[in-house]
């Protein structure tokens, strides 16, 4: 039955998408900042790399762990937990005064992120049981919207002469204080697997049964690692070569948003099959160009072409799901929000973290860096500040180790021109970011041409499952009455 009609659908989808729009803001702003972040607290690419994962597969462990209780606990449940882990662990980030501290608020953010998706997703579907695809595309139009929202505001505080990165984070309260306020009082329908009286363990049968199911984790993990890992660094990697990265950030999310909001005529004309193989082929051309270009026009044209492939992805991998495996209810999309997610944040942000610190490395200009750090050294006064004297004794280790060993320490120059950079030296904190900037723009850039082959993995999948439906005379949606 759909629940379209009901007094409260309007206000639940609505609140639906502002809970959306916490998440993505998240992300936004967690990416807008991971460059302060290196600066402020002197970490690797790697150490950063590992909060910007944390804050990606904490949202799969919640999703892993309460997915499958949403039906038993109730959507309205976990959207009051959600609603809590926000406020804490923005707060968390806010007030930490090392790694362990900002990993543990990317971490509770990101579950928060997970229980929006775990009990979002199953509401909108039970809402819109004739039209799941289209309806969450229109949902998720408010992750990448948000990121839009989230990112335009934090390069305004920047214009504004707002630097404090802890103001940008803030912005994640707004909305949820929203989502708080439209839902949690909210009466809720019961998940469409307890209307249709599926219990837990045919849900789970439904979905390990299938193999259909297996092919769509294995190819989620892909298909997030292509969309969301790249994302996560946009901003970094090309702030490092001296562009607004956030812009590019913005300008991606933006065309998503459009391109999801309008899904409903692409997903008639192509199929959700013909959708992710176009979105395959698409992603791997845009991102291999973005990999190429570091600036300029070039960089936006490869972020369209990147924008347009990936902007279908989640939510009809997710309505792929819903529609061809519809027993395994909340549970099914709870597993593939989780193998999604955990892939990028355990192996792909932090992997391409390492690639990016790797030939960052190996992009210094060796004779230039020496000099930079002997002349620092040389330049400390009586009265250099903490940050001054932190730096400078940073430098003076690796003039230590290249005099013994010739060659300059990875990561420990990177983190010592980082240092200086963030010193306020003048001419030498100047000097240091000019000399880092274009090795770490090489390095993020190769980290992208490194998720590139995902790509084609996925045209081969996506392609045999179009013909696949077109030798079967379509496309087609099985109902939940119907047996797994």
């Amino acid at each position: 039955m759909s629940h379209e009609g009901s007094p409260n659908a309007a206000r639940l989808f609505l609140g639906s998408c502002i809970a959306l729009i916490a998440t993505s803001v998240a992300f936004a702003t967690v990416g807008a900042i991971m460059l302060a972040l290196k600066r402020d607290f002197v970490l690797t690419n790697q150490e950063v790399g590992w909060i910007g994962g944390a804050a990606l597969w904490g949202f799969a462990v919640s999703q892993l762990v309460f997915a499958p209780l949403c039906d038993t606990l109730g959507m309205r449940f976990l959207l009051r937990l959600s609603w809590v882990g926000h406020l804490a662990g923005t707060l968390i980030m806010i007030t930490a005064t090392g790694f362990w501290l900002l990993f543990a608020g990317a971490l509770v953010i990101a579950m928060a992120n997970g229980l929006v998706e775990a009990a979002c997703n199953p509401l909108v579907a039970t809402l819109f049981p004739e039209n799941k695809t289209v309806k969450l595309n229109q949902f998720h139009v408010w992750f990448p919207g948000g990121v839009v929202l989230g990112g335009l505001a934090a390069f305004g505080l920047d214009a504004a002469g707002v630097t404090a990165w802890q103001v940008k984070l803030a912005l994640i309260l707004v909305p949820t204080l929203a989502y708080g306020y439209l839902l949690l009082r909210e009466p809720f329908p019961a998940t469409e697997g307890v209307q249709a009286g599926v219990g837990v363990g045919e849900s789970f049968k439904a979905a390990f049964s299938t193999p259909l199911m297996w092919l769509m984790l294995i190819a989620m993990a892909m298909t997030a690692s292509v969309e969301l890992g790249p994302n996560r660094w946009v901003p970094a990697v090309l702030e490092a070569g001296g562009m607004h990265g956030i812009l590019v950030l913005v300008w991606i999310n933006g065309l998503m948003a459009v391109l999801r909001y309008r899904a409903g005529p692409v997903v008639e004309q192509l199929s959700p099959t013909g959708i992710l193989l176009a979105s395959a082929v698409l992603s791997g051309v845009g991102l291999l160009g973005l990999s190429i270009w570091g600036t300029g026009a070039a960089t936006f044209a490869a972020a369209t072409v990147f924008a347009v492939g990936v902007c279908y992805f989640w939510p009809t991998m997710l309505g792929v799901v819903s529609e061809r495996i519809p027993r395994s209810g909340a549970l099914g999309l709870g597993l593939m929000g989780t193998v999604g997610m955990a892939t990028v944040g355990l192996v792909t942000s932090p992997t391409m973290g390492r690639i990016a610190d790797d030939y960052a490395h190996e992009e210094l200009p060796v004779a230039e860096t020496v000099t930079l750090m002997i002349n620092a050294v040389g330049s400390l006064t009586l009265d250099a500040d903490d940050d001054a004297r932190n730096a400078m004794e940073a430098a003076g280790a690796v003039v230590v180790q290249y005099e013994t060993s010739g060659n300059l320490p990875a990561p420990a120059t990177a983190n010592a021109l980082r240092a200086l950079a963030a010193a306020d030296l003048d001419e030498i904190s100047s000097t240091a970011q000019a000399t880092l900037g274009p090795a770490d723009n090489y390095g993020g850039r190769i980290s992208f041409r490194y998720v590139v082959p995902l790509c084609g993995v996925l045209t081969l999948i996506f392609a045999a499952m179009y013909l696949r439906d077109r030798r079967a005379g379509g496309y087609r949606k099985e109902h939940i009455g119907a047996a797994a």
